[in-house]
């Protein structure tokens, strides 16, 4: 079998999801601008050769149908139990690796991607700029590997490596890239020279961010 990434997004439900972008977007544009990362996402993994692609959503949706990718559900329980549980399944089906992605990285560079795919560590992490990290790509899991984890702090990735090393699992660190959370990392975004294709429609569409990025 191939490698296996997983892209892990939220479905786009107004006022569920990019909740720190509602008080310039209000919540429908910040589902939109979701909807619009996630699809950008997925045209950059589906760009990867040689492996398979999922889409793991916290509910069922149709928000991405046209993307061709089938949608699976994520398990209950926090973030850890969730990747740890779509991580393990996947190796267990016979994927010799396993990568999960977030969705708020559009303009991720394929590269990227491809150099944790190369990684020969039981557990590699794409370090983010907020102290997290963008993907976890695994050739092993443990069931602890993700325990005494405290999520989206500047502590988070730390904390996993040190999680990880506890249960006996060797690891690496892969290229930085950075998350769009943040109003500032929008406008960020929307003055790079190429702008991911719906990340570029939506801006074109909505005029939101215009005036402050011109």
């Amino acid at each position: 079998m191939r490698p296996v990434i997983i892209l892990f997004a939220k479905a786009p439900r107004p006022g569920h999801v990019k909740t720190r972008l509602q008080r310039r977007l209000g919540a429908a544009g910040a589902a939109a601008i979701h909807q619009a990362f996630t699809l950008d996402m997925l045209e950059t993994l589906l760009s990867v050769g040689g492996v398979d692609v999922e889409l793991h959503t916290d509910i069922a949706t149709d928000a991405w149908r046209a993307a061709n990718v089938s949608p699976r559900l994520q398990s209950s329980g926090d973030l850890g139990i969730r990747m740890y549980q779509a991580l393990s399944l996947a190796i267990a089906s016979g994927h010799p690796l396993a990568m999960i992605v977030g969705s708020d990285a559009p303009d991720l560079p394929a590269g990227h991607i491809t150099a944790m795919l190369g990684s020969e560590s039981d557990v590699s992490l794409g370090p983010s700029e907020d102290g997290g990290y963008w993907s976890i790509a695994c050739r092993r899991t443990h069931p602890e590997m993700f325990r005494g984890v405290v999520w989206s702090q500047s502590t988070t990735l730390d904390e996993t490596l040190a999680a990880c090393a506890r249960c006996g699992l060797s690891t690496s660190l892969g290229p930085a890239w950075r998350d769009v959370d943040e109003w500032s990392d929008v406008l960020r975004l929307c003055r790079t020279m190429i702008l991911p294709r719906h990340t570029r429609e939506w801006l074109n569409q909505s005029g939101v961010a215009r005036d402050e990025v011109e």
